[in-house]
Protein backbone atom coordinates (compact mmCIF):
# COMPACT_ATOMS: atom_id res chain seq x y z
CA UNK A 1 0.00 0.00 0.00
CA UNK A 2 0.98 3.36 -1.15
CA UNK A 3 1.45 6.23 2.04
CA UNK A 4 -0.16 8.63 -0.17
CA UNK A 5 -3.62 6.29 0.15
CA UNK A 6 -3.18 5.86 3.81
CA UNK A 7 -3.96 8.04 6.66
CA UNK A 8 -2.29 8.40 9.91
CA UNK A 9 -3.74 6.97 13.29
CA UNK A 10 -0.42 7.30 15.71
CA UNK A 11 3.03 5.23 16.58
CA UNK A 12 3.81 2.14 18.67
CA UNK A 13 4.90 3.38 21.90
CA UNK A 14 6.48 0.48 23.61
CA UNK A 15 6.40 -3.27 24.63
CA UNK A 16 4.34 -4.56 27.60
CA UNK A 17 5.52 -8.05 28.91
CA UNK A 18 7.19 -10.79 27.65
CA UNK A 19 4.72 -12.04 24.80
CA UNK A 20 5.45 -9.55 22.41
CA UNK A 21 1.98 -7.07 23.55
CA UNK A 22 2.35 -3.68 22.22
CA UNK A 23 1.17 -0.30 23.21
CA UNK A 24 -0.55 1.96 20.73
CA UNK A 25 -0.75 5.69 21.38
CA UNK A 26 -3.39 7.07 19.15
CA UNK A 27 -3.14 11.02 17.60
CA UNK A 28 -6.25 10.21 15.61
CA UNK A 29 -9.32 12.05 17.79
CA UNK A 30 -12.03 9.51 16.52
CA UNK A 31 -9.79 6.16 17.72
CA UNK A 32 -12.36 4.22 19.22
CA UNK A 33 -14.45 5.01 16.01
CA UNK A 34 -11.26 3.29 14.14
CA UNK A 35 -11.42 -0.81 12.48
CA UNK A 36 -8.20 -2.20 13.69
CA UNK A 37 -8.28 -5.52 12.39
CA UNK A 38 -5.18 -4.65 9.77
CA UNK A 39 -2.81 -1.83 11.01
CA UNK A 40 0.29 -0.67 8.68
CA UNK A 41 3.01 0.10 10.08
CA UNK A 42 5.91 1.96 8.09
CA UNK A 43 8.97 0.51 8.21
CA UNK A 44 11.99 1.96 5.96
CA UNK A 45 9.46 4.14 4.19
CA UNK A 46 7.24 0.85 3.26
CA UNK A 47 3.84 0.02 5.01
CA UNK A 48 4.30 -3.41 5.93
CA UNK A 49 0.20 -4.51 7.24
CA UNK A 50 -0.35 -6.71 10.59
CA UNK A 51 -3.06 -8.49 11.21
CA UNK A 52 -4.07 -7.89 15.22
CA UNK A 53 -4.60 -10.70 17.01
CA UNK A 54 -6.48 -9.11 20.07
CA UNK A 55 -6.31 -5.68 20.61
CA UNK A 56 -8.15 -3.42 24.00
CA UNK A 57 -8.49 0.09 23.90
CA UNK A 58 -7.53 2.23 27.15
CA UNK A 59 -9.13 5.47 27.75
CA UNK A 60 -6.20 7.50 27.20
CA UNK A 61 -5.80 7.80 23.54
CA UNK A 62 -3.92 4.20 24.17
CA UNK A 63 -4.44 0.50 23.09
CA UNK A 64 -2.71 -2.90 23.82
CA UNK A 65 -2.17 -5.36 20.95
CA UNK A 66 -1.31 -8.01 19.96
CA UNK A 67 -0.47 -8.90 16.14
CA UNK A 68 0.00 -12.11 14.47
CA UNK A 69 3.45 -14.14 14.29
CA UNK A 70 4.67 -11.35 17.04
CA UNK A 71 4.57 -13.68 20.15
CA UNK A 72 7.95 -12.23 21.68
CA UNK A 73 9.52 -9.63 22.92
CA UNK A 74 12.57 -10.14 20.65
CA UNK A 75 10.33 -10.01 17.65
CA UNK A 76 9.07 -6.11 18.61
CA UNK A 77 11.90 -4.65 19.18
CA UNK A 78 11.73 -3.07 15.17
CA UNK A 79 8.39 -2.16 15.52
CA UNK A 80 8.76 0.36 18.64
CA UNK A 81 8.36 4.26 17.24
CA UNK A 82 6.69 3.15 13.89
CA UNK A 83 4.30 5.36 12.48
CA UNK A 84 0.76 3.42 12.49
CA UNK A 85 -1.84 3.78 9.44
CA UNK A 86 -5.37 2.65 8.11
CA UNK A 87 -6.12 2.35 4.29
CA UNK A 88 -8.29 6.02 3.57
CA UNK A 89 -11.27 3.83 2.67
CA UNK A 90 -11.40 2.61 6.33
CA UNK A 91 -11.50 6.32 7.78
CA UNK A 92 -14.80 6.85 9.96
CA UNK A 93 -17.53 9.40 8.49
CA UNK A 94 -17.87 12.59 10.65
CA UNK A 95 -21.10 14.82 10.56
CA UNK A 96 -20.79 17.45 8.24
CA UNK A 97 -21.32 19.72 10.97
CA UNK A 98 -18.27 18.34 13.39
CA UNK A 99 -15.81 21.15 12.30
CA UNK A 100 -12.50 20.91 14.07
CA UNK A 101 -9.54 23.20 14.16
CA UNK A 102 -7.45 20.68 12.14
CA UNK A 103 -9.83 20.97 8.97
CA UNK A 104 -8.42 24.83 8.84
CA UNK A 105 -5.13 23.15 7.43
CA UNK A 106 -4.85 24.00 3.11
CA UNK A 107 -7.20 27.34 4.17
CA UNK A 108 -5.56 30.91 3.38
CA UNK A 109 -5.24 33.09 5.96
CA UNK A 110 -6.25 37.03 5.39
CA UNK A 111 -5.47 39.51 7.85
CA UNK A 112 -7.44 42.58 8.58
CA UNK A 113 -5.05 44.97 8.13
CA UNK A 114 -2.10 42.81 6.36
CA UNK A 115 -4.09 41.15 3.46
CA UNK A 116 -2.80 37.74 2.32
CA UNK A 117 -0.70 36.27 4.84
CA UNK A 118 -0.48 32.73 3.48
CA UNK A 119 -1.72 29.17 3.49
CA UNK A 120 -1.77 27.12 7.11
CA UNK A 121 0.24 24.02 6.47
CA UNK A 122 -0.22 22.78 10.21
CA UNK A 123 -2.59 22.90 13.16
CA UNK A 124 -1.15 21.94 16.58
CA UNK A 125 -3.64 21.03 19.80
CA UNK A 126 -1.58 22.46 22.75
CA UNK A 127 -3.19 22.29 26.29
CA UNK A 128 -4.19 26.01 26.46
CA UNK A 129 -5.27 26.32 22.74
CA UNK A 130 -4.27 25.44 19.40
CA UNK A 131 -1.72 26.93 17.28
CA UNK A 132 -1.72 27.13 13.10
CA UNK A 133 1.48 27.74 11.25
CA UNK A 134 1.20 29.85 8.37
CA UNK A 135 3.70 29.77 5.31
CA UNK A 136 4.64 33.24 4.98
CA UNK A 137 6.96 33.55 2.32
CA UNK A 138 8.69 30.57 3.09
CA UNK A 139 8.61 31.15 6.83
CA UNK A 140 6.54 29.65 9.57
CA UNK A 141 4.32 32.20 11.11
CA UNK A 142 2.57 30.83 13.95
CA UNK A 143 -0.60 32.58 15.95
CA UNK A 144 -3.16 30.63 18.26
CA UNK A 145 -6.61 29.91 16.32
CA UNK A 146 -8.33 32.23 19.41
CA UNK A 147 -12.26 32.77 18.82
CA UNK A 148 -11.08 36.75 19.69
CA UNK A 149 -8.43 36.76 16.73
CA UNK A 150 -11.34 35.17 13.84
CA UNK A 151 -13.28 37.65 12.43
CA UNK A 152 -15.07 34.95 9.45
CA UNK A 153 -14.86 31.53 7.77
CA UNK A 154 -15.74 30.65 4.54
CA UNK A 155 -15.67 27.36 4.12
CA UNK A 156 -16.59 26.95 0.40
CA UNK A 157 -13.27 29.12 -0.66
CA UNK A 158 -11.31 28.32 2.67
CA UNK A 159 -10.62 31.45 3.90
CA UNK A 160 -9.96 32.11 7.16
CA UNK A 161 -10.24 35.97 7.98
CA UNK A 162 -8.21 37.16 11.13
CA UNK A 163 -7.33 40.49 12.93
CA UNK A 164 -3.98 39.01 14.39
CA UNK A 165 -2.44 40.96 17.34
CA UNK A 166 -0.35 44.17 15.97
CA UNK A 167 3.03 43.36 15.55
CA UNK A 168 2.80 39.75 15.53
CA UNK A 169 3.10 39.99 11.31
CA UNK A 170 6.43 41.90 11.40
CA UNK A 171 8.24 40.19 13.97
CA UNK A 172 7.73 37.33 11.41
CA UNK A 173 9.14 40.20 8.27
CA UNK A 174 12.19 40.81 10.44
CA UNK A 175 13.62 37.12 11.23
Amino acid sequence: MNINDAFYIGYITKTRGLKGELQLYFEFADYTALDLNVLFLEINKKLIPYFVDSIKLQNNSTAYLNLEDIDHVDKTKELIKKKVYLPKDKMPERDPDDFRYTDFVGYLVVDEHEGEIGEIIDVQEFPQQFIATVDFDGKELMFPLSEDLILGIDAEEQVLEVELPQGLIDIYRET
